[in-house]
């Protein structure tokens, strides 16, 4: 069957929840982003024995006895009590009711980079210290990464495609892109999707650390600085971020309050080195261009581009030359921003915290900052945003991420113009 013979379907942003560093709901967390304000700060409740990190990304004031009660809370690892959370806000902004669907053509898409690293780091001392008979029973199904998805799925009894993805920081982008076209062509009416991640403990940060991906800055203020030539490694961060994925047949038909419009969505692979991007920025260059294309737009359509930046030296700098592979003449007046400078590294909940920035984007007219930008870098000359964020026409927006093993993701999202 040609192409050109296959329905597609218009799929929008329905319903998005957060649990992140710099607000445990969505419009508090916009808030946050929109005023500049981080979420980075002295790591506390962490054991730092041996280690050169002071600083992360925490959530604050998160009770899992919120969104479940004691029992459900004890058998879950923290990264799966994130997404659990985040995807109750989710529906209920969304108002999707499966019970009222046919459950098989509702899908629930959520990945982990890591997965449940807590867990494990704790089951470990047992083995070491008490033996094998001290492992809890509930070892497996709490740590492994795709129990978000099994979770999120039982709790709203979603019976359509129910899995898992793991692309290091690429994950949230990934998963979303994935829920994106199932919809599109047609194999689900709707889609929770989305990503979480709880990788704040010793064991991560002494791996992260030892392979000098984190900054040592001991000034929250000067740790994760995108795209400054100050960037010392990125600021390891924490929480989950769901968005609902609707047909637009689907969301209209429930008379859903849409938020914006996912139009493209590209994916592709380095092929080059296990941790650091192509030096050519080849693949992810592609990716934007990719994403575009399915959107049907030129590159001077895109207003904003939610940056991967992670603060990193390599990174930032490849990125940088990858959206000029991408984007052309356009890229000198693009406006991009990394919100990693007040977040955080969410690494595999990364993606899909910034594919809701960049539709808050579309629906506020609003581009958040790259706060702490004070030294610029040759090698990194693009408008970045610097500060204080910037209100103007949002129509097209772009959101990057790219993962350890050569993992390129992007997404287009359209500002909802209510046809």
């Amino acid at each position: 069957m040609s192409t050109a013979m296959v329905q597609t379907h218009r799929v929008v942003i329905t319903g998005t929840g957060v649990i992140t560093p710099v607000g445990n709901d969505t419009e508090s967390f916009w808030n946050s982003l929109v005023n500049g304000q981080s979420g980075i700060a002295p790591l506390e409740n962490v054991n730092l024995e041996g280690q050169e990190i002071s600083v992360g990304a925490q959530v604050k004031n998160f009770d899992p006895l919120k969104y479940m009660d004691r029992k459900e809370a004890r058998r879950m690892d923290k990264y799966t009590q994130f997404a659990l959370a985040a995807a109750e806000e989710a529906m209920n902004t969304s108002g999707l009711d499966i019970s009222a669907m046919d459950a098989f053509r509702v899908g629930t898409i959520v990945g982990s980079g890591i997965g449940g690293l807590e867990t494990m780091e704790t089951e470990y001392g047992k083995l070491f210290s008490s033996g094998a008979q001290r492992i809890s029973p509930l070892f497996i199904p709490m740590m492994i990464s795709n129990m978000a998805a099994g979770k999120i799925s039982m709790q709203y009894g979603a019976k359509g495609a129910n899995y898992s993805i793991t692309t290091a920081c690429a994950t949230g982008t990934h998963a979303i892109g994935e829920a994106f076209r199932a919809i599109k062509f047609g194999y689900l009416d709707a889609c929770i999707a989305g990503g979480a991640e709880a990788p704040i403990t010793r064991i991560a940060m002494a791996g992260f650390n030892n392979m000098t991906a984190l900054t040592r800055e001991t000034d929250p203020k000067l740790a994760s600085l995108p795209f400054d030539a100050r960037r010392s490694g990125f600021v390891i961060g924490e929480g989950g971020a769901i968005v609902i994925l609707e047909s637009l047949e689907n969301a209209q038909a429930r008379g859903a309050q849409i938020i914006a419009e996912v139009v493209g969505y590209g994916a592709t692979g380095d092929a080059y080195h296990i941790t650091s991007p192509d030096p050519a920025g080849e693949g992810a260059a592609m990716a934007m261009k990719l994403a575009m294309k399915e959107a049907g737009i030129e590159p001077s359509a895109v207003d904003y581009i939610n940056a991967h930046g992670t603060s990193t030296p390599l990174n930032d700098k490849y990125e940088t030359i990858a959206i000029k592979k991408a984007f052309g003449d356009s890229a000198k007046t693009v406006a991009i921003s990394s919100t990693k400078s007040m977040t955080g590294h969410l690494l595999g909940a990364a993606g899909a915290v910034e594919a809701i920035v960049a539709a808050l984007a579309t629906r506020d007219d609003i581009i958040p900052p790259t706060i702490g930008y004070g030294e610029p870098d040759p090698d990194c000359d693009l408008d970045y945003v610097p500060n204080v964020a910037r209100k103007t026409k949002v129509r097209y927006t772009l959101s990057n991420s790219l993962g350890f093993g050569g993992h390129n993701a992007t997404l287009c999202i359209k500002k909802w113009e209510g046809q």
